[in-house]
């Protein structure tokens, strides 16, 4: 998606991770932009999916699960599988603008204004120059715009998409920017950056929606009940819930949607929409199991994403109007089925224990402290996984609690790490280490111009692409 040779493409976007970014929507020459000129505008509604840290081996963990344990493939390994629906698949460099290795913040702001900035901004360069991101775009054009994420609403990705801070953690700042810009929907966690007893400044957020004529709903069971124009769902103080651990848990599947119920009920509230809309999907906690070497919550999350993936190409059917993205923004531990046993016959039915699993690996620790003992930790994770780790196993990680464990590889001393390790050994499923990796990323897209695209895309086109797509580029400068 460049008007240079695939040399000079990689050349540039090197220089561009040493700080020497290109100008977006300034004159430049895009080869891409030209070649999209005749669908220029046919995108009336863009859908645009998030599974954050999915590294390639979690994308085939989840497909492999889901065929093991449920009988079918995931949605979108059905799609690269299928001839009846028209769909670009290529791969993404997600370089930030200081590294080659992204963090959220700034690979959600490649795509939200086009630009590459340093890890841990959203959409503010170093010289403190602010990016108007695509939210505001589509919303000064007269699109519905909204957010829906596994994570708090106020987390990198889908600030990446609507808001401007020089430090990601400015969390309660990005939510009174939501306030201030009146998105359509918002939809995930992150209730303690709207309640005035957990916000530094003691304003009451949620008011002020509702005094802008939001339905602020904060259960699940009152999503349908949904009846304005504009919608603030808020489902957990921080982050949504595992999908594991929501399962396993009454209260929690009864008060906090999936993912895909969120998809659902984004799409239904938009549907019809006269200008068309604007909606960001994130799998966010894929990224924070693969953080945590968590295999339960890892692969559950990312079905659930797949899920959500279902709704979207559902309602993206038989339309030629919708725009529908399907990606992630960094590989994080790279996980895999490793090889186990005499040629390898033993990775599969170590897998299948998964299936046995009903928390995840957060939960176990959370139980767990330097005065548990041996045998409360072989209770605690006989209980979440039905396996029975050994005695030598749970000194290891009792160790790690203690902060006497050392490994060769120091960032696996953790007790997140030492637990995913000794899982291993039951699920044949092994981690690179703790942290986002430098992968260029899977890049599926659906709808038009799809056919004018390279194989090999630098993240900051998707941007333009969206822009150009839906004939709102006048709408671009600040």
């Amino acid at each position: 998606m460049s008007s240079f040779s695939r040399k000079d493409f990689l050349k540039s976007s090197a220089l561009a991770s040493l700080g020497i970014g290109s100008s977006v929507l300034s004159g430049k020459s895009s080869s891409l932009l030209d070649r999209i000129s005749q669908a220029k505008g046919e995108a009336k509604n863009i859908i645009f999916m998030v599974s954050d840290g999915m590294s390639s081996g979690t994308l085939t963990l989840g497909d492999l699960v889901k065929r093991r344990q449920y009988g079918e493939a995931t949605n979108w390994l059905e799609l690269y599988d299928s001839t009846e629906r028209p769909y670009h698949r290529g791969l993404m460099d997600m370089a930030s603008l200081d590294s080659p290795v992204t963090d959220s913040a700034a690979a959600a702001s490649s795509w939200g204004a086009g630009q590459r900035i340093n890890n841990g901004a959203i959409n503010m360069s170093p010289d403190g120059r602010r990016h108007k991101p695509i939210a505001e775009i589509f919303r000064d054009a007269g699109k519905k715009t909204g957010l829906v994420t596994t994570t708090r609403l106020t987390h990198a990705t889908p600030a990446g998409f609507a808001a401007n801070v020089p430090d990601r953690g400015m969390e309660d700042t990005i939510a009174m920017q939501y306030l201030q810009r009146e998105f359509d929907l918002l939809m995930g966690g992150g209730a303690r950056h709207f309640a005035p007893a957990d916000r530094d400044d003691g304003k009451d957020l949620f008011a002020g929606f509702r005094a802008k004529g939001y339905d602020v709903i904060r259960e699940k069971a009152n999503l349908p009940n949904a009846s304005r124009q504009k919608l603030l769902g808020v489902f957990s103080d921080s982050h949504l819930p595992y999908t594991i651990d929501r399962q396993n848990n009454a209260a929690l599947a009864s008060t906090v949607p999936t993912l895909a119920e969120m998809t659902q009920t984004a799409l239904k509230q938009f549907n019809g929409a006269q200008n068309g809309f604007l909606l960001q999907v994130e799998g966010g906690r894929v990224d924070h199991a693969a953080h945590g070497n968590d295999a339960a919550g890892l692969i559950y999350d990312q079905i659930e994403f797949d899920e959500a993936v279902g709704v979207a190409l559902d309602f993206a059917s038989g339309r030629e109007d919708t725009l529908l993205i399907i990606t992630t923004d960094h590989g994080n531990a790279n996980p895999a089925v490793n090889g186990t046993g005499d040629r390898y016959t033993d990775s599969g039915s170590n897998l299948d224990n998964i299936q046995q699993f009903t928390h995840s690996n957060d939960w176990i620790l959370s139980g767990l402290d330097a005065n548990s003992s041996v045998e409360d930790i072989r209770d605690r994770v006989k209980t979440a996984t039905n396996l029975g780790i050994t005695r030598q196993q749970a000194i290891m990680l009792l160790k790690s609690l203690n902060g006497e464990l050392t490994t060769v590889y120091e960032a696996k001393n953790s007790p997140k790490a030492v637990l995913g390790s000794i899982l291993a050994n039951y699920l044949s499923i092994n981690w690179l280490g703790t942290v986002h990796t430098s992968d260029y990323v899977e890049l599926a897209v659906l709808g038009p111009g799809i056919e004018q695209m390279d194989n090999f895309t630098r993240n900051t086109d998707l941007f333009e692409m969206m822009v150009a797509l839906a004939g709102v580029e006048k709408y671009a400068s600040n």
